[in-house]
């Protein structure tokens, strides 16, 4: 029998109390359909950049990547430089959708490489690593725009992407769904997955398992960087502008997630639908103080709350604590002969 994952079940049960909080307290404004998708399509951008978050700290050794929102920003100024330069986006707005998108998504990819490439082949400590080129991929995308916002516009194809619905549900949520499963199932049901936890968990013990470990770390931050490339795309389709100082906070935020979501700083355990429900929490607290008019300030403290609640719950596996106990009270009794 599989262990209860205290983190799944209290965000579960936080998503429900804030839906049937956020009704009662809005008359059921907060429930519309319009609300529902207009929170729905602020879940990507935040929740791309965060499951990245969680795969390098997964890799351990002190792994994260803090150049996630700074490689999407250059993801969206690069490619968009690239794409007006070749296409129009009034005359050929697919083609320029299909460049733009692809770019982005090939810079974001270039850039974890050279993350997980710097991290596997030099040794140095990923927080630093990351760090120094989250100021090389901000300084990169300053020079490419003089400093300026580069206007994207908004063609149909864009648009869509960020702003369009399919079945009455956001497309760009419906993307960020998409790439959380595949990449949940990659962790799941692939040697990859096997891997990269085993590194995290007992490095000492993967450098002499004979799997590529050099290689698993290089392929991990990768993968980021392609998140943050496809979240550069979103960015871009949900504005007008894209620049390279979209999103400050983006990166707290993203570690705020990827924490609540239950992933071990120490690396070797963390769960993608454990972050998809952190950062949809997120959302729907957020715009829950919003509808009550609370101030930021609030939110902020919101935010701590919970973040040291969950620091909690998983020092301590409370929920398993409580659903041992509860298990062992209905265990029968064995009967007397």
């Amino acid at each position: 029998m599989r262990k209860l994952d205290g983190h799944l079940v209290v965000l579960s049960v936080l998503v429900v109390v804030l839906l049937l909080v956020g009704g009662a307290t809005s008359d059921g404004t907060y429930l519309s359909l319009y609300n529902l998708q207009s929170m729905a399509s602020q879940v990507p951008e935040i929740g791309l950049l965060a499951i990245g978050v969680m795969l390098a700290m997964c890799a351990g050794n002190g792994g994260i990547d803090l150049s996630g929102i700074a490689l999407a920003n250059l993801a969206g100024v690069a490619s968009g430089l690239v794409a007006l330069s070749l296409f129009s986006a009034d005359d050929a707005p697919m083609l320029f959708t299909i460049t733009f998108a692809a770019g982005a998504v090939l810079v974001g990819m270039a850039g974890g490489f050279l993350n997980g490439w710097i991290i596997s082949r030099f040794g140095i400590t990923p927080i630093l690593c990351t760090l120094g080129t989250q100021m090389l991929y901000t300084g990169l995308a300053v020079v490419f725009s003089d400093g300026r916002s580069v206007t994207i516009g908004s063609p149909d194809p864009l648009y869509d992407l960020g702003n369009g619905l399919l079945f009455e549900v956001p497309t760009s949520f419906l993307i960020f769904c998409a790439v959380a499963a595949l990449l949940s199932a990659v962790l799941r049901y692939t040697p990859y997955g096997l891997q990269l936890m085993l590194t995290g968990t007992n490095p000492k013990a993967a450098d002499y398992s004979g799997f590529p470990k050099r290689r698993i770390i290089a392929t991990t931050y990768t993968i980021s960087g392609t998140l943050a490339g496809i979240a550069g795309v979103i960015i871009a389709a949900r504005n007008v502008n894209v620049k390279w100082d979209y999103g400050t906070s983006y990166l707290l935020i993203a570690i705020l997630v990827a924490v609540m979501a239950g992933v071990r700083p120490q690396g070797g355990y963390g769960r993608v639908i454990c972050v998809v429900l952190s950062a949809v929490v997120l959302q729907l607290l957020s715009s829950l103080l919003n509808f009550v008019g609370l101030s930021n300030f609030v939110r902020d403290f919101a935010w701590g709350a919970l973040l040291l609640g969950f620091l909690a719950v998983g020092r301590f596996a409370l929920i398993e604590q409580f659903a041992s106990i509860f298990a062992r009270k209905r265990r029968p009794r064995a009967s007397r002969v």
